[in-house]
């Protein structure tokens, strides 16, 4: 059969031209389809793209700050912030299976932790703590495992180098860096800081590949200085601390104060707490009780019943006084005195702690003058520290003083005061007869001002009074220093329970000078309910102050005053 003369025939070479001719044009139009999708990605979805990618890659990371510094008077820390890690974890990107390494790295248990993370999941939650404030080491650690899901964040974490000997003071925060108790929570707004925050670029684990910009600067918290001396401190803890345990006493409290300015340079109390270690950590033992605690002072009070009555002018040192037969009877009550002193002047009143002498005394004078006496020494007023559960005390007004409350107030009962609150009382005698306002923090200026309570003539001589309590014929005797003049008060109360005082329950009270010559230090001792045969002020408390004013004398280098050689001797640092 032969082909039409106007038919071609096809060759293997135009089908090839036309099948070449058909790719090309596909590959065209892919490469058409691609160049018009990257345009698009380039200008109508790139900002939706952009901030997708920023959502995944970009963080607003905190920078914390650090808080500020606690530290004594010479600079010795005694409260401090460490840099620590916060680990966690996004359940919804971690892998089950590589949690029990983790575990172990943080001495956790992998049963728990797996469960937890699974129920966090399940709650679609996408953050877990791990664990709060781990060492950077460890931490370091676990995240060098590069566990997806797995994530770190810089923080800081408080230490207290002195421990329990400053916890009552400065206080502790809590793992969020904010205070909790003392001086932390007194001051926390100016010791807080300002944290700062950045820009950066973070990669599936967590790690900062890039920081694209600072938003803000962390600015760290102001640092506080106290007016306590460290070593004051640690010394005054260690005698307080022996002697409740040897008397089995509830609690106690000890107050050094700077004599001349009315600095507080020691404040412990016991029990006391670690606040770096906060397992079993007990609420009633976390109370300041030189600051808050309020006890009836006994016959520490009766200096300024003695003081009103010379500054009153009706009596002198020498004045005598008939205390026999050794108790007198106010409407209802009996008063009494150890033993019948018989005729003792002014001074032996306060040498023998006559309770019918004050109540003698307190009579001629009158409520309201003792009252406005008191009022101007401090007593019933607070001390206005600032610090936080800070006890004002309470100070009958005279029109509710009758006859027997005003006997009951000449000797310290019927009225209550804080240990800080009688040292303050104590440092009228110190300064000439006025009173400065105490000062805990060093940033706060100090006050030339001095309130008048008495002359300084009056000042002086309770001062010598207060030296004969430790003489041999006084209740003192066992606050004596070694080389030193030392004067101060005994002061027994019964506690006051729910049913009234109590028979067998005591204060213990110590309220002393040093050295009476030119005084330079004051110190209260309080030791609370002790057990056993002794528990008056002058068996329990003024061993307490012995032991303590005797170690501050001498690491605040005061020469010894009582003429001693071998209290010479020790001063200058010579073999005993």
């Amino acid at each position: 059969m032969n082909a039409s003369p106007n038919e071609q025939p096809v060759t293997a070479t135009g089908i090839a031209r036309w099948r070449f001719t058909l790719v090309m044009a596909v590959f065209g139009c892919l490469l058409g389809a691609v160049l018009v999708r990257l345009v698009i990605l380039h200008t109508v979805e790139q900002p939706f793209l952009f901030e997708q990618g920023e959502k995944r890659t970009v963080r607003e990371e905190v920078q914390p700050a650090m808080r500020g510094m606690i530290t004594d008077r010479f600079g010795k820390p005694l409260a401090v912030s460490t840099p620590v890690v916060n680990l966690w974890l996004n359940p919804q990107q971690v892998n089950i299976q590589q949690l029990p390494i983790i575990a172990q790295d943080l001495g956790l248990s992998a049963r728990e932790l797996v469960r937890k993370t699974e129920r966090a999941a399940n709650q679609g939650r996408s953050f877990v703590y791990l664990q709060r404030q781990v060492e950077p080491e460890l931490a370091h650690q676990v995240l060098d495992r590069r566990v997806a899901g797995v994530y770190g964040d810089d923080d800081f974490r408080r230490f207290y180098p002195a421990a329990e000997v400053t916890a009552h003071t400065v206080g502790i925060v809590n793992i969020d860096g904010k205070g909790q108790e003392g001086l932390e929570l007194a001051y926390d707004g100016y010791l807080q800081g300002a944290d700062g925050s950045r820009q950066v670029v973070k990669d599936l684990y967590g790690n900062v590949v890039k920081q694209l910009k600072v938003n803000s600067v962390a600015q760290p918290g102001n640092n506080l200085t106290l007016t306590l001396d460290l070593r004051l401190q640690y010394l005054a803890y260690r005698e307080l601390k022996a002697a409740v345990a040897q008397h089995h006493a509830r609690s106690g409290a000890a107050v050094l104060l700077d004599a001349h300015s009315g600095d507080v340079l020691a404040m412990v109390g016991q029990p006391s707490y670690n606040p770096n270690n906060r397992s079993g950590l007990r609420p009633e033992h976390m109370r300041n009780r030189a600051i808050a605690d309020l006890i009836e002072p006994g016959s520490t009070m009766k200096p300024f019943t003695v003081a009103a009555a010379l500054q009153s002018g009706r009596f002198r040192p020498e004045t005598e006084v008939d205390t026999s037969p050794g108790y007198v009877r106010v409407k209802n009550k009996t008063i009494r005195d150890h033993r019948n002193y018989g005729v003792l002047d002014v001074t032996g009143i306060i040498t023998k702690s006559s309770n019918v002498g004050v109540t003698y005394l307190s009579r001629e004078m009158g409520a309201e003058a003792i009252w406005s006496f008191l009022t101007k020494a401090g007593i019933g007023q607070a001390t206005a520290l600032g610090f936080p559960g800070e006890a004002v005390g309470s100070l009958p007004y005279p029109e509710q003083m009758d006859a027997l409350r005003l006997a009951t107030v000449s000797y310290g009962y019927g009225l209550a005061v804080s240990p800080l609150q009688l040292a303050h009382a104590y440092t009228a005698f110190t300064q000439r007869g006025c009173i400065r306002p105490l000062r805990l923090i060093m940033e706060d200026q100090p006050t030339e001002h001095c309130d008048p309570v008495m002359s300084a003539q009056v000042a002086r001589q309770v001062l010598d009074m207060l030296e004969t309590v430790t003489s041999d014929f006084g209740t003192g005797r066992r606050a004596r220093v070694a080389g030193y003049r030392v004067g101060g008060k005994t002061g027994t109360a019964h506690v006051v329970g729910q049913q009234g005082y109590e028979d067998s329950e005591y204060t213990a009270v110590f309220a002393g000078v040093a050295p009476i010559s030119d005084p330079d230090l004051v110190l209260v001792v309080v030791i609370s309910e002790p057990q056993g045969k002794e528990y008056y002020g002058g068996e329990v408390a003024a061993p307490v102050f012995s032991r303590i004013m005797e170690q501050a004398l001498r690491l605040r280098q005061i020469a010894p005053d009582d003429g001693s050689v071998p209290s010479l001797q020790m001063a200058a640092g010579g073999v005993q």
